[in-house]
């Protein structure tokens, strides 16, 4: 009697654990399914919102230059360089940010004319970029977004 008492309490405990477990697996899971949700519905920039970012930084960066502002110049190619990696973190899912590796050697030739303060060479190498930036834009059919040299700061409350 006394090992069926020790057996039924031994038994009782088995299935308390194992329905704690469960219901804690359970627990688990519908918090796994909460953040997940969370997760999805976190927002995450277009390519769209990437590339406007670009546009500003490619016009402040082309003043800076003009002007012989090589920090500032600085400052900006590696913001765009910085929004072409995030392009590549983020925007996985569009076929175009395939093609953003093709903008590396403009930049770096780019980035390589700022070190040097080389005014003649930053020329050049931003009309390399434009043109690569437009080669890209041809290559994903959005050629109707042709980006130019600017002519017109983008702000009027910023020294370059």
């Amino acid at each position: 009697m006394k090992n069926m008492i020790f057996f039924m309490l031994a038994m009782s405990m088995l299935l308390l654990a194992a329905c704690s477990s469960s219901n804690g697996n359970l627990t688990m899971q519908a918090k796994i399914d909460s953040l997940q949700k969370q997760l999805n519905d976190t927002y995450k920039p277009g390519l769209g919102e990437f590339m406007s970012g670009i546009q500003v930084h490619h016009e402040k960066l082309f003043f800076a230059g003009q002007h012989g502002n090589w920090k500032l110049a600085d400052f900006e190619i590696h913001e765009i360089m910085e929004s072409l990696d995030d392009i590549a973190k983020y925007s996985t899912d569009r076929p175009e940010s395939k093609l953003v590796p093709m903008l590396n050697t403009p930049l770096d030739s780019l980035n390589a004319s700022i070190a040097k303060k080389d005014a003649a060479g930053f020329n050049k190498n931003f009309i390399l970029l434009t043109n690569t930036c437009n080669n890209c834009h041809h290559a994903v059919n959005y050629d109707f977004n042709k980006v130019k040299i600017p002519t017109t700061p983008p702000f009027s409350n910023q020294e370059f």
